[in-house]
Protein backbone atom coordinates (compact mmCIF):
# COMPACT_ATOMS: atom_id res chain seq x y z
CA UNK A 1 0.00 0.00 0.00
CA UNK A 2 1.44 3.45 -0.67
CA UNK A 3 2.28 5.94 1.82
CA UNK A 4 -0.93 8.62 1.23
CA UNK A 5 0.21 12.13 0.01
CA UNK A 6 0.34 14.54 2.75
CA UNK A 7 -0.77 17.35 3.81
CA UNK A 8 -4.06 16.65 3.28
CA UNK A 9 -7.18 18.58 2.76
CA UNK A 10 -9.04 19.23 6.18
CA UNK A 11 -12.26 17.95 7.00
CA UNK A 12 -14.17 21.21 6.88
CA UNK A 13 -13.03 25.19 7.61
CA UNK A 14 -12.13 23.81 11.55
CA UNK A 15 -11.39 20.86 11.17
CA UNK A 16 -8.64 18.48 10.99
CA UNK A 17 -8.21 16.36 8.16
CA UNK A 18 -10.52 13.18 8.47
CA UNK A 19 -7.81 10.59 7.51
CA UNK A 20 -5.55 12.07 10.30
CA UNK A 21 -8.06 10.81 12.87
CA UNK A 22 -8.28 7.63 11.55
CA UNK A 23 -4.82 7.19 11.43
CA UNK A 24 -4.45 8.33 15.18
CA UNK A 25 -7.30 6.07 16.24
CA UNK A 26 -4.87 2.97 14.47
CA UNK A 27 -1.51 2.70 14.25
CA UNK A 28 -0.97 6.19 15.38
CA UNK A 29 1.99 6.91 13.05
CA UNK A 30 2.07 5.89 9.15
CA UNK A 31 4.66 7.13 6.02
CA UNK A 32 3.50 9.51 3.88
CA UNK A 33 4.72 10.86 0.41
CA UNK A 34 5.30 15.27 0.66
CA UNK A 35 5.82 17.50 -2.75
CA UNK A 36 9.25 15.70 -3.41
CA UNK A 37 8.25 11.99 -3.34
CA UNK A 38 9.93 11.60 0.18
CA UNK A 39 8.50 9.24 2.72
CA UNK A 40 8.55 10.71 6.30
CA UNK A 41 6.95 8.96 9.47
CA UNK A 42 3.94 11.43 10.46
CA UNK A 43 3.11 11.63 14.19
CA UNK A 44 -0.81 11.90 15.06
CA UNK A 45 -0.97 10.35 19.14
CA UNK A 46 -1.02 13.49 21.70
CA UNK A 47 1.76 11.77 23.57
CA UNK A 48 3.93 10.62 20.87
CA UNK A 49 3.53 14.09 19.43
CA UNK A 50 4.74 15.72 23.25
CA UNK A 51 7.81 12.72 23.29
CA UNK A 52 8.93 13.87 19.52
CA UNK A 53 9.16 17.43 20.40
CA UNK A 54 11.24 16.67 23.59
CA UNK A 55 13.27 14.04 22.10
CA UNK A 56 17.40 15.18 22.09
CA UNK A 57 17.45 12.27 19.22
CA UNK A 58 15.48 14.20 16.87
CA UNK A 59 16.46 17.17 14.80
CA UNK A 60 15.18 20.68 13.73
CA UNK A 61 18.12 21.41 11.41
CA UNK A 62 16.91 21.88 8.02
CA UNK A 63 20.38 20.98 6.45
CA UNK A 64 20.41 17.60 7.03
CA UNK A 65 19.57 15.05 4.47
CA UNK A 66 16.64 13.88 4.63
CA UNK A 67 14.37 16.25 6.49
CA UNK A 68 10.99 16.78 5.19
CA UNK A 69 10.70 20.24 3.67
CA UNK A 70 6.90 21.69 3.74
CA UNK A 71 7.49 22.51 -0.39
CA UNK A 72 10.08 23.60 -2.87
CA UNK A 73 9.86 27.47 -2.02
CA UNK A 74 9.94 26.55 2.15
CA UNK A 75 13.43 24.11 0.97
CA UNK A 76 15.12 27.42 -0.84
CA UNK A 77 14.53 29.71 1.64
CA UNK A 78 15.97 27.54 4.48
CA UNK A 79 18.81 27.30 2.40
CA UNK A 80 19.65 30.82 1.83
CA UNK A 81 18.97 32.12 5.36
CA UNK A 82 18.87 29.93 8.82
CA UNK A 83 16.91 30.81 11.42
CA UNK A 84 17.49 29.45 15.06
CA UNK A 85 14.08 27.79 14.61
CA UNK A 86 16.24 25.48 13.01
CA UNK A 87 18.79 25.23 14.82
CA UNK A 88 19.96 22.75 17.46
CA UNK A 89 21.26 22.24 20.96
CA UNK A 90 23.31 24.93 22.38
CA UNK A 91 23.12 26.88 19.00
CA UNK A 92 19.42 27.20 19.07
CA UNK A 93 19.61 28.09 23.19
CA UNK A 94 22.29 31.05 22.43
CA UNK A 95 19.82 32.77 19.63
CA UNK A 96 16.44 31.69 21.27
CA UNK A 97 18.01 33.02 24.77
CA UNK A 98 18.51 36.87 23.87
CA UNK A 99 15.07 37.21 22.69
CA UNK A 100 13.10 35.71 25.13
CA UNK A 101 13.35 38.55 27.71
CA UNK A 102 11.50 40.67 25.47
CA UNK A 103 8.65 37.90 24.91
CA UNK A 104 8.24 37.44 29.16
CA UNK A 105 4.65 37.28 30.27
CA UNK A 106 5.20 40.28 32.71
CA UNK A 107 6.41 42.79 29.52
CA UNK A 108 3.14 41.53 27.61
CA UNK A 109 0.71 42.38 30.57
CA UNK A 110 2.63 46.10 30.62
CA UNK A 111 1.69 45.97 27.00
CA UNK A 112 -1.54 45.00 27.50
CA UNK A 113 -2.94 48.61 27.97
CA UNK A 114 -1.42 50.21 25.03
CA UNK A 115 -2.88 46.96 22.70
CA UNK A 116 -6.49 47.30 24.23
CA UNK A 117 -6.22 51.34 22.90
CA UNK A 118 -5.00 49.88 19.69
CA UNK A 119 -8.02 47.89 19.15
CA UNK A 120 -10.32 49.98 20.21
CA UNK A 121 -9.02 52.79 17.61
CA UNK A 122 -9.03 50.08 15.10
CA UNK A 123 -12.89 49.27 15.96
CA UNK A 124 -13.81 52.68 15.82
CA UNK A 125 -12.15 53.26 12.74
CA UNK A 126 -14.26 50.00 11.22
CA UNK A 127 -17.65 51.48 12.82
CA UNK A 128 -16.89 54.90 10.82
CA UNK A 129 -16.55 53.08 7.46
CA UNK A 130 -18.16 51.00 5.14
CA UNK A 131 -20.74 48.54 6.07
CA UNK A 132 -19.98 45.36 6.02
CA UNK A 133 -16.49 45.21 6.45
CA UNK A 134 -13.49 42.98 5.93
CA UNK A 135 -12.46 42.10 9.47
CA UNK A 136 -9.26 40.87 7.95
CA UNK A 137 -8.39 44.05 6.88
CA UNK A 138 -9.87 46.63 9.29
CA UNK A 139 -9.17 44.52 12.79
CA UNK A 140 -7.31 40.97 12.39
CA UNK A 141 -3.70 42.19 10.92
CA UNK A 142 -3.51 45.20 11.90
CA UNK A 143 -3.25 44.12 15.50
CA UNK A 144 -0.80 42.05 15.47
CA UNK A 145 1.66 43.85 13.05
CA UNK A 146 1.06 47.32 15.51
CA UNK A 147 1.87 44.66 18.22
CA UNK A 148 5.15 43.25 16.97
CA UNK A 149 5.72 46.44 15.12
CA UNK A 150 6.09 48.23 18.22
CA UNK A 151 8.04 45.34 19.79
CA UNK A 152 10.38 45.16 17.31
CA UNK A 153 10.78 48.70 16.59
CA UNK A 154 10.02 48.11 13.35
CA UNK A 155 7.96 51.26 11.62
CA UNK A 156 4.32 50.48 11.17
CA UNK A 157 3.57 52.88 7.99
CA UNK A 158 5.94 49.50 6.36
CA UNK A 159 3.36 47.23 6.88
CA UNK A 160 2.15 47.29 3.68
CA UNK A 161 5.36 45.76 2.55
CA UNK A 162 6.04 43.17 4.86
CA UNK A 163 1.82 42.17 4.66
CA UNK A 164 2.57 41.37 0.93
CA UNK A 165 6.00 39.26 1.16
CA UNK A 166 4.72 37.54 4.62
CA UNK A 167 2.16 35.92 2.35
CA UNK A 168 4.24 35.31 -0.82
CA UNK A 169 6.85 33.26 1.72
CA UNK A 170 4.38 31.39 3.57
CA UNK A 171 2.09 30.36 0.58
CA UNK A 172 2.71 26.66 -0.17
CA UNK A 173 2.41 27.13 -3.89
CA UNK A 174 4.92 30.05 -4.27
CA UNK A 175 7.68 28.98 -6.78
CA UNK A 176 11.53 28.38 -5.66
CA UNK A 177 12.49 31.53 -7.26
CA UNK A 178 9.66 34.01 -6.28
CA UNK A 179 10.08 32.53 -2.25
CA UNK A 180 13.77 33.31 -1.82
CA UNK A 181 13.31 37.05 -3.52
CA UNK A 182 10.04 37.72 -1.68
CA UNK A 183 12.93 36.41 1.44
CA UNK A 184 15.63 38.83 -0.20
CA UNK A 185 13.59 42.06 -0.06
CA UNK A 186 12.59 41.47 4.00
CA UNK A 187 15.98 40.46 5.26
CA UNK A 188 16.80 43.83 3.12
CA UNK A 189 14.27 45.49 4.64
CA UNK A 190 15.45 44.44 8.39
CA UNK A 191 19.22 44.75 7.33
CA UNK A 192 18.54 48.82 6.71
CA UNK A 193 16.36 48.89 9.79
CA UNK A 194 19.61 47.13 11.94
CA UNK A 195 21.85 49.98 10.26
CA UNK A 196 19.42 52.89 11.35
CA UNK A 197 19.21 51.16 15.03
CA UNK A 198 23.21 51.12 14.99
CA UNK A 199 23.22 55.17 14.35
CA UNK A 200 19.99 55.66 16.85
CA UNK A 201 18.83 52.82 18.92
CA UNK A 202 14.88 53.32 20.32
CA UNK A 203 13.33 51.21 23.05
CA UNK A 204 12.84 48.32 20.73
CA UNK A 205 14.09 44.76 20.72
CA UNK A 206 15.87 45.15 17.94
CA UNK A 207 17.69 48.37 19.25
CA UNK A 208 18.55 46.37 22.26
CA UNK A 209 20.06 43.48 20.40
CA UNK A 210 22.27 45.66 18.51
CA UNK A 211 23.67 47.63 21.80
CA UNK A 212 23.98 44.53 23.78
CA UNK A 213 25.12 41.73 21.57
CA UNK A 214 25.92 43.44 17.99
CA UNK A 215 28.05 45.99 18.94
CA UNK A 216 30.31 43.99 21.41
CA UNK A 217 30.88 41.48 18.69
CA UNK A 218 28.23 38.37 20.63
CA UNK A 219 26.03 38.27 17.82
CA UNK A 220 26.85 38.50 14.27
CA UNK A 221 24.64 41.02 11.49
CA UNK A 222 23.43 38.16 9.80
CA UNK A 223 21.55 36.19 12.87
CA UNK A 224 20.55 39.85 14.19
CA UNK A 225 19.01 40.47 10.49
CA UNK A 226 17.49 36.55 10.17
CA UNK A 227 16.13 36.63 13.53
CA UNK A 228 14.45 40.01 13.56
CA UNK A 229 12.95 38.57 10.49
CA UNK A 230 11.52 35.86 11.82
CA UNK A 231 10.15 37.77 14.60
CA UNK A 232 8.44 40.26 12.08
CA UNK A 233 6.85 37.26 9.72
CA UNK A 234 5.67 34.67 12.80
CA UNK A 235 4.40 37.67 15.16
CA UNK A 236 1.76 38.82 12.83
CA UNK A 237 0.91 35.96 10.41
CA UNK A 238 -0.56 33.36 13.10
CA UNK A 239 -2.49 35.89 15.59
CA UNK A 240 -3.53 37.32 12.25
CA UNK A 241 -5.46 34.22 11.25
CA UNK A 242 -6.43 33.43 14.77
CA UNK A 243 -8.19 36.48 15.50
CA UNK A 244 -10.25 36.14 11.90
CA UNK A 245 -10.71 32.41 12.26
CA UNK A 246 -11.25 32.07 15.74
CA UNK A 247 -14.22 34.55 15.14
CA UNK A 248 -15.72 33.15 12.23
CA UNK A 249 -15.38 29.80 14.52
CA UNK A 250 -17.53 31.90 17.15
CA UNK A 251 -19.99 33.25 14.89
CA UNK A 252 -20.76 29.59 13.75
CA UNK A 253 -21.28 28.74 17.70
CA UNK A 254 -23.75 31.51 18.24
CA UNK A 255 -24.27 30.06 22.35
CA UNK A 256 -20.75 30.15 22.78
CA UNK A 257 -20.17 33.24 21.73
CA UNK A 258 -23.29 35.04 23.57
CA UNK A 259 -21.35 33.84 26.66
CA UNK A 260 -17.58 35.19 25.54
CA UNK A 261 -19.77 38.25 24.70
CA UNK A 262 -21.27 38.28 28.40
CA UNK A 263 -18.45 37.81 30.60
CA UNK A 264 -16.21 39.58 31.94
CA UNK A 265 -14.04 36.72 33.99
CA UNK A 266 -10.36 36.88 32.61
CA UNK A 267 -10.33 33.17 32.90
CA UNK A 268 -13.13 32.20 30.63
CA UNK A 269 -11.45 34.23 28.12
CA UNK A 270 -7.99 32.62 28.35
CA UNK A 271 -9.78 29.35 28.95
CA UNK A 272 -11.36 30.85 25.44
CA UNK A 273 -8.03 31.32 24.04
CA UNK A 274 -6.93 27.90 24.47
CA UNK A 275 -9.85 26.24 23.42
CA UNK A 276 -9.87 27.91 20.17
CA UNK A 277 -6.02 27.62 19.85
CA UNK A 278 -7.03 23.61 20.66
CA UNK A 279 -9.59 23.58 18.17
CA UNK A 280 -8.18 25.67 15.11
CA UNK A 281 -4.79 24.28 15.15
CA UNK A 282 -3.81 26.96 12.69
CA UNK A 283 -0.18 25.38 11.58
CA UNK A 284 -1.83 22.71 9.95
CA UNK A 285 1.31 21.22 8.01
CA UNK A 286 2.57 19.78 10.95
CA UNK A 287 6.11 20.08 12.39
CA UNK A 288 9.02 18.81 10.77
CA UNK A 289 11.94 17.11 11.65
CA UNK A 290 14.82 14.77 11.51
CA UNK A 291 15.74 11.33 13.73
CA UNK A 292 19.74 11.51 14.46
CA UNK A 293 19.54 8.25 15.82
CA UNK A 294 16.93 4.83 16.01
CA UNK A 295 13.47 5.95 17.98
CA UNK A 296 11.23 3.45 19.08
CA UNK A 297 7.49 4.29 18.98
CA UNK A 298 4.14 2.11 19.56
CA UNK A 299 6.88 -1.12 18.44
CA UNK A 300 7.66 0.77 15.67
CA UNK A 301 11.44 1.88 14.64
CA UNK A 302 11.80 5.43 13.05
CA UNK A 303 15.55 5.20 11.99
CA UNK A 304 18.26 7.58 11.83
CA UNK A 305 18.15 10.05 9.02
CA UNK A 306 14.10 9.52 8.22
CA UNK A 307 12.03 12.79 8.33
CA UNK A 308 9.35 13.11 10.66
CA UNK A 309 6.19 15.38 10.24
CA UNK A 310 4.86 16.10 13.70
CA UNK A 311 0.73 16.53 13.42
CA UNK A 312 0.19 18.96 16.13
CA UNK A 313 -3.61 19.93 14.42
CA UNK A 314 -4.92 15.90 14.57
CA UNK A 315 -3.02 15.98 18.31
CA UNK A 316 -5.26 18.52 20.01
CA UNK A 317 -8.13 16.27 18.80
CA UNK A 318 -6.76 13.22 20.13
CA UNK A 319 -9.38 11.91 22.58
CA UNK A 320 -6.96 10.45 25.13
CA UNK A 321 -5.81 14.00 25.91
CA UNK A 322 -8.88 15.93 25.29
CA UNK A 323 -12.85 14.15 25.90
CA UNK A 324 -14.62 14.58 23.37
CA UNK A 325 -12.18 16.81 21.08
CA UNK A 326 -14.55 17.78 18.16
CA UNK A 327 -16.53 19.96 20.46
CA UNK A 328 -15.47 23.21 20.85
CA UNK A 329 -15.92 23.97 24.68
CA UNK A 330 -14.54 26.72 26.22
CA UNK A 331 -14.62 25.68 29.86
CA UNK A 332 -12.05 22.87 28.64
CA UNK A 333 -8.92 23.28 30.60
CA UNK A 334 -7.23 23.23 27.16
CA UNK A 335 -3.78 25.19 28.31
CA UNK A 336 -1.75 21.78 27.08
CA UNK A 337 -2.87 21.79 23.34
CA UNK A 338 0.39 22.03 21.59
CA UNK A 339 -0.97 24.85 19.52
CA UNK A 340 2.51 26.58 19.99
CA UNK A 341 4.86 23.02 19.81
CA UNK A 342 6.23 21.77 23.03
CA UNK A 343 9.56 21.32 24.19
CA UNK A 344 12.31 23.85 24.20
CA UNK A 345 11.36 24.62 20.64
CA UNK A 346 7.63 25.80 21.51
CA UNK A 347 6.79 29.26 19.65
CA UNK A 348 8.94 32.00 21.42
CA UNK A 349 6.40 34.45 21.21
CA UNK A 350 3.39 32.46 22.75
CA UNK A 351 2.53 35.06 25.71
CA UNK A 352 2.70 38.06 23.09
CA UNK A 353 0.13 35.67 21.44
CA UNK A 354 -2.22 34.97 23.84
CA UNK A 355 -1.81 38.36 25.29
CA UNK A 356 -2.80 39.44 21.87
CA UNK A 357 -6.14 36.84 21.41
CA UNK A 358 -7.12 37.51 25.33
CA UNK A 359 -7.91 41.63 24.60
CA UNK A 360 -9.64 40.63 21.31
CA UNK A 361 -11.93 37.79 22.45
CA UNK A 362 -12.92 39.96 25.43
CA UNK A 363 -13.30 43.19 23.45
CA UNK A 364 -14.79 43.07 19.78
CA UNK A 365 -18.28 41.45 19.98
CA UNK A 366 -18.68 43.20 23.48
CA UNK A 367 -18.03 46.14 21.40
CA UNK A 368 -19.77 45.06 18.19
CA UNK A 369 -22.53 43.26 20.00
CA UNK A 370 -24.29 42.55 16.44
CA UNK A 371 -21.36 41.50 14.69
CA UNK A 372 -22.38 38.85 12.04
CA UNK A 373 -21.37 37.41 8.76
CA UNK A 374 -22.25 39.07 5.74
CA UNK A 375 -21.82 36.37 3.26
CA UNK A 376 -22.10 32.86 3.11
CA UNK A 377 -19.84 30.47 5.17
CA UNK A 378 -19.60 28.64 1.61
CA UNK A 379 -18.42 31.81 0.06
CA UNK A 380 -15.49 32.19 2.42
CA UNK A 381 -11.76 31.42 0.76
CA UNK A 382 -9.81 29.30 3.39
CA UNK A 383 -6.14 29.32 2.94
CA UNK A 384 -5.49 25.17 2.35
CA UNK A 385 -2.34 25.69 0.94
CA UNK A 386 -0.78 28.27 3.45
CA UNK A 387 1.77 27.06 6.15
CA UNK A 388 -0.58 29.16 8.58
CA UNK A 389 -4.64 28.02 8.04
CA UNK A 390 -6.86 30.78 8.30
CA UNK A 391 -9.35 32.98 5.98
CA UNK A 392 -8.11 35.36 2.96
CA UNK A 393 -10.81 37.78 3.84
CA UNK A 394 -13.94 37.51 7.01
CA UNK A 395 -17.04 39.86 5.23
CA UNK A 396 -18.66 41.12 8.39
CA UNK A 397 -21.70 43.58 8.99
CA UNK A 398 -23.16 44.94 12.13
Amino acid sequence: MSAPSYPMRRGGPFDPPPQLAAVQSGDRLIRVTLWDGSNPWLITGYDEVRAILSDERVSVDSDLPGYPHMSAGSAARRRRAKMFVNMDKSEHRRVRSLVTPDFLVKRMERLRPQMQRALDGFIDDMLAGPNPADLVEAIALPLPSFAICELLGVPYSERELFHGLSKTIISGRTPPVEAVAALETMLDFMAGLVDAKEKDPGDDMISRLVVQQLRPGTLAREDLVNTAQLMLLGGHETTANMIALGTLALLQHPGVLAEVRASDDPKLIANTVEELLRWLSILHQGRRRIALADIEIGGTVIRAGEGIVVATDIANRDPAAFPDPDTLDIHRKARHQVGFGFGVHQCVGQPLARMELQVVYSTLYRRIPTLALAVGLDDIEFKHDNVVYGVSELPVTW
